[in-house]
């Protein structure tokens, strides 16, 4: 089983867009599992409404280590918004991965 790593924006303007960057993160991700090849890893879920709780590069530095043990990414439409998806897709260009835009 491969596992898929989801890339994406997170940060939004307001609450309510924090929250839809959130819905289509865990869409993309339900997509995925339900093909049955694949475990998923959402950053977007694991850290849900958790801002201020870290410095953001705790959450990039995190993110990254999952992205390592991951073997595909996914760009979700819009990720050359997200400083921390930008780290994410050179990261998986520096390690081979396979990157799959949404």
């Amino acid at each position: 089983m491969k596992v898929i790593y989801i890339s994406g924006c997170y940060n939004a303007k307001t609450i309510n867009g924090i929250y839809e960057n959130i819905q289509k993160a865990r869409d993309e991700a339900i997509k995925w599992w339900k093909k049955g090849q694949f475990a998923v890893i959402c950053p977007h879920l694991n850290t849900a409404f958790m801002d201020g709780a870290c410095e953001t590069s705790t959450w990039i530095e995190g993110d990254l280590e999952l992205l390592k043990r991951s073997d595909i990414i996914i760009m979700l439409k819009g990720w050359e918004l997200s400083e921390g998806a930008n780290k994410e897709f050179e990261e998986a260009l520096n390690l081979g991965k396979e990157i799959i835009y949404q």
